[in-house]
């Protein structure tokens, strides 16, 4: 969904604007139209954020440096949490995982905290936008030097990224968190996965970059879902399905485990 378009009402940030803007292939405007339903960006000195001009609430943007990250990097980071877990992270200290579906970068940023170097696969020019500008805010934060260190950002489909990995290359794990109608009652989240939802629509490959990614991984695949939703399947084709190894489960959420 490129037709997006990104604002900046600051003119010492216009420079910034226009290379977000020839990047990404957005629309640089300099008014926002009220007329019509429509999601926007806007950069100004804090972030960049994505906005509805129907909402008057604060905008979606991705915050490596405080928030619920900050907390969560202080205070509950660690290696016995179920991602961690499903990852691999008892026993293997220095991963090197694809992240498929990087969205906001939250899952992303966790495991680089703990020390994995993380690949972030964002196909959408939206999320990899407001990634980018998360990514340049931690890089400014020296003492987070290091957790910068560990991310990357690749704007690029997965399947494309992992057909043309040679095996030298392969990662550790990879990570895949596909979109679902999650049912969690907080506001902020029903607006964040609102407006993904309209600029990602939904993810009908994901089985199949579940099955390349087992042919290109050297551990394991781990696929987060609700708890209680279904295995991923190919949507209903005459395909066997693929089943998880194991699973490790908090409240939730539940991770299906797949060896290569």
């Amino acid at each position: 969904m490129n037709n997006i378009p990104i604002y900046c009402s600051q003119t010492d940030l216009q420079p910034q604007a226009q290379r977000l803007a020839a990047q990404f292939n957005f629309p640089l405007v300099e008014t926002i139209s009220t007329a019509s339903n429509q999601l926007y960006l806007e950069l100004n000195q804090q972030h960049l954020a994505l906005h509805s001009n129907t909402e008057k609430t604060q905008g979606v943007y991705v915050d490596f440096v405080q928030g619920k990250l900050g907390y969560r990097r202080e205070h509950n980071c660690g290696r016995n949490q179920p991602l961690p877990r499903a990852i691999g992270l008892k026993k293997h200290k220095h991963l090197k995982v694809l992240d498929a579906t990087a969205g906001l970068g939250r899952d992303a940023f966790v495991l680089a905290v703990l020390g994995c170097q993380v690949t972030m696969m964002e196909r959408s020019p939206v999320l990899a936008a407001l990634l980018t500008d998360g990514l340049q805010r931690l890089e400014q934060q020296a003492e987070l030097k290091v957790i910068w260190d560990n991310m990357r950002l690749i704007h690029q489909p997965t399947q494309d990224y992992l057909q043309n990995l040679d095996s030298e290359s392969y990662p550790d794990v990879v990570y895949l968190d596909p979109m679902y109608p999650h049912r969690q009652k907080s506001a902020l989240v029903k607006k964040e996965m609102r407006f993904i939802r309209q600029v990602v629509g939904e993810d009908h490959d994901s089985y199949d970059v579940l099955a390349i990614a087992l042919q290109r991984v050297k551990q394991r695949v781990v696929v987060k879902r609700p708890k209680g939703a279904p295995l991923l399947s190919a949507n209903g084709e005459d395909v066997p399905e693929i089943k998880p190894h194991t699973q490790v489960e908090s409240k939730n959420t539940r991770y299906d485990i797949y060896k290569p």
